[in-house]
């Protein structure tokens, strides 16, 4: 096994478990600072395969594809649904990063809450619920809230509004296939902000600014940055990230969602991803370093690069939707002669509704003017590609 506390150089084999479009700009990150990558994931057509040096097309707990990556001097994976298991079956023969413990903390909603909270953080009021009998008197307390699924919900996926007992009935009857959920309290929510956590141990941990996020339809929309919050918030945000990043002692990249609540405008903790984060894609032009450079760094034992941010700006993120019926790609004309705005998009052959199939990012002289910006070019992107269909 590898010595943990040697670094990795280039040109060794880094693996990563998912080949999604975090997978792909993790790839292109590694690559450029000279490593090779390995790529396990069932999709032929994985994002991340058109720039891996090998891309193995098997289950991520696949026992030959397992072996191929346990050869590989570090392991990390691009999301939160592999196999666990096999991550920590990894870790008795090459360096892993985050640790299959703990992403397995994060592939549940119940240990997460709970993990969360047993590090003396405040979460969203919430109550376990496994079958109709465990509905109570606490339960009218969660009410108006929203009932998740236990596991595999993201995107808004596996979550339903929930206004009063009847319709909570209703809401675990049509989620019968799941066995576990949870009931979270509606919150008066002001703004929701994220921060990435790139540690590598306690001396050494950077965050990247936070961002202010802006969904639609439970799926990200904008992510707006610096966060158009007082400086307070912002700092007890990178602070309540960096305490629960120790408490878990987590080695690698880390998004924390948060809730600003009220007018006191309150921080809780949401949920966590042990990896890189749809609203973190903003480092990549507006900041000295970026999280997937910083994924590279922090599994091959370096420690984590600046994380300042140059520019503010605004992300966007860039759906299934906009494409045509027929798959047509939208005329991206507006932003490619803008010199403020960078396009990027993830090569994902077949378009669908709610599917994040790009992003692109403003640079101004304030978030707020970045944002206006973000619109105006969206808003030109669709009506061109309304034209053009």
């Amino acid at each position: 096994m590898l010595e943990q506390n040697l670094p990795i150089q280039p040109p060794a084999t880094l693996g990563l478990l998912g080949g999604g479009q975090l997978g792909r700009m993790f790839t292109v990150a590694a690559k450029t600072m000279g490593y090779r990558v390995i790529v396990v994931d069932p999709d032929p057509l994985a994002p991340a395969a058109h720039f891996a040096d090998q891309h193995i097309c098997a289950p991520f707990d696949d026992a030959n594809a397992l072996q191929q990556l346990a050869q590989c001097a570090a392991v990390t994976t691009e999301f939160e649904n592999v196999n666990a298991d096999a991550m920590k079956a990894l870790a008795e023969k090459t360096r892993v990063t985050p640790s299959g413990e703990l992403v397995a903390i994060a592939q549940n909603r119940i240990t997460e809450k709970t993990t969360i909270r047993k590090s003396g953080l405040p979460t969203t009021p919430f109550q376990v619920i496994q079958t109709s009998s465990d509905v109570n008197e606490q339960t009218t307390t969660l009410l108006p809230g929203i009932l998740k699924t236990a596991t595999m919900g993201y995107d808004g996926k596996g979550q339903r509004s929930i206004n009063t007992l009847a319709g909570l009935h209703i809401g675990l009857s049509a989620l019968l296939k799941e066995n576990s959920f949870i009931l979270e309290r509606k919150l008066d929510l002001t703004t929701e902000l994220s921060v990435i956590v790139c540690r590598l141990d306690t001396a050494h941990v950077k965050t990247f600014p936070p961002a202010e996020n802006i969904h639609e339809n439970g799926i990200l929309a904008y992510s707006l940055v610096p966060a158009r919050l007082p400086e307070t918030i912002i700092k007890r945000a990178e602070s309540m990230a960096k305490h629960l990043a120790e408490k878990l002692n987590y080695v690698g990249v880390l998004a924390v969602e948060m809730f600003v609540v009220g007018e006191k405008q309150q921080l809780v903790i949401n949920e966590i991803a042990p990896r890189p984060h749809n609203s973190g894609h903003y480092t990549i032009d507006a900041c000295i370093s970026n999280q997937f450079q910083q994924q590279a760094r922090i599994m091959c034992g370096l420690p984590p690069a600046p994380t300042n941010l140059h520019h503010p700006c605004c992300m966007v993120n860039l759906l299934g939707d906009i494409w045509g019926e027929n798959g047509e790609e939208p005329n991206w004309t507006p932003i490619l002669e803008a010199p403020d705005a960078f396009l990027h998009l993830y090569g994902k052959k077949e378009a669908r509704t709610g599917r994040k199939m790009g992003h692109f990012t403003v640079l101004s002289n304030s978030a707020e003017n970045a944002y206006k910006r973000a619109l105006y070019l969206f808003a030109e992107v669709c009506k061109n590609n309304q034209q053009v269909a």
